[in-house]
């Protein structure tokens, strides 16, 4: 009985093998003596600049080779002019390496500069920079700066919108799923706002070889089934500790908006680095506006809890103090790729809370999600957010 069950297991070993070895065999065939039939076209090279620093004369342009081939850089020009330029470590460039091109130039702030380089064969890529602004370096006014800037668009207005628990603690049952409906229609808005940058990143800074929009899907999906096992974890875990399930629920809408907003202060701290925006009294009201409703996101599933104070302001810092760290990032290490996945994956993390939201609605009575209080609270959340967002 047991040598049947041993053959058994070998044959269904062997029965899953069998086809990755004809996959291997595929590869190395296209690969080898196949390449030569299969050659029918011809690779065209392609470069991006991923990045244009301004430095005290001189203009620093970080390359890489997104093109099938490999390159050699030939030569540079500032609105086509051509620039004697220096390029570290060399000028030959394998598939996605990188180098840094260097072009002494003098410059002037807030001027408009288009920056061209010719690979070996004659091509030239071009990019224009709408204000030329200097490179940030880390110190330690700056990063006090970014700091500033992160604790009023992300922790003051996610804690402002917290103070909301005290209501929300006494209305009645079908407000309370009002406020629960809201919650997912803030967080669905966010969602797609996240989504939307994340494409519009792609778009503009993403060498197409990466597949942006692939990317983008790709990320998001892992990141929502990811979360949503972890998530389910943490839920069935609340029912056999002290973590009851609001709370749990609370935890990971937190969760989910601080991955959110650490992707917003990547925007904010790349958008100085450029100097493409100007902290005004009104667009700091404007952010504080727009995130205030993410307290009341995690106010709601806390308002049945008691002795919550504590639990509130760490959710509320694990929601707001990502911006901080965004503005770091995006500010002095900014990279379109790293804003695409990080962006994609809150999309994902909050797309995965807003169907736990609707769950826990569904398990405190509203069973088809049909009631007025429902429908009304998820379109009220929508509208909220897409009218603060104009402020922006």
């Amino acid at each position: 009985m047991e040598l049947s069950n041993k053959s058994s297991k070998i044959k269904l070993i062997v029965s899953g093998i069998i086809p990755f070895l004809f996959l291997i065999i595929l590869m190395v065939y296209i690969f080898g003596p196949g390449s030569e039939l299969l050659d029918l076209g011809v690779p065209l090279p392609e470069i991006t600049m991923e990045r244009i620093d301004f430095i005290n004369s001189e203009i620093q342009v970080t390359v890489r080779n997104t093109g099938p081939i490999p390159v050699e850089i030939a030569m540079a020009d500032i609105n086509d002019r051509i620039q004697p330029a220096a390029v570290e470590p060399d000028r030959y460039l394998q598939r996605y390496e990188t180098a840094l091109v260097r072009i002494p130039f003098e410059w002037n702030e807030s001027e408009p500069y288009r920056v061209g380089i010719t690979i070996g064969d004659g091509v030239r890529f071009e990019k224009e920079v709408e204000a030329a602004a200097f490179a940030l370096e880390p110190t330690f006014d700056l990063m006090i700066f970014f700091a500033i800037i992160g604790t009023y668009v992300g922790i003051i207005p996610v804690m402002i919108g917290l103070l909301w628990l005290p209501f929300i603690k006494r209305i009645s049952k079908q407000k309370y799923h009002f406020f629960l409906a809201l919650t997912a229609g803030l967080l669905l808005f966010l969602g797609i706002d996240s989504v939307e940058e994340a494409l519009e990143v792609s778009k503009e800074s993403l060498a197409d070889s990466f597949n942006g929009v692939l990317l983008i899907a790709t990320v998001l999906m892992t990141s929502f089934l990811g979360l949503y096992f972890l998530g389910e974890k943490l839920v069935n875990r609340a029912k056999s500790s002290r973590i009851t399930k609001p709370v749990a629920i609370a935890l990971m809408i937190s969760i989910g908006i601080g991955l959110h907003n650490f992707g917003e202060g990547l925007a904010i701290g790349a958008a100085v680095g450029l100097g493409s925006i100007a902290f005004s009294t009104f667009l700091i009201v404007g952010f504080a506006l727009h995130n205030t409703t993410e307290g009341i996101a995690i106010a709601s599933p806390m308002s049945r809890e008691k002795r919550v104070i504590g639990k509130l302001a760490v959710m509320g810092m694990i929601a707001g103090a990502p911006a901080i760290f965004g503005a770091w990032v995006g500010g002095f290490v900014y990279s379109p790729f790293t804003s695409v996945v990080f962006l994609s994956i809150g999309a994902g993390a909050i797309f995965q809370v807003i169907i736990t939201i609707l769950k826990w609605i569904r398990e405190e009575g509203d069973k088809n999600l049909s009631s007025g209080a429902v429908a009304s609270g998820f379109v009220v959340g929508m509208i909220i957010m897409y009218l603060t967002s104009i402020l922006i």
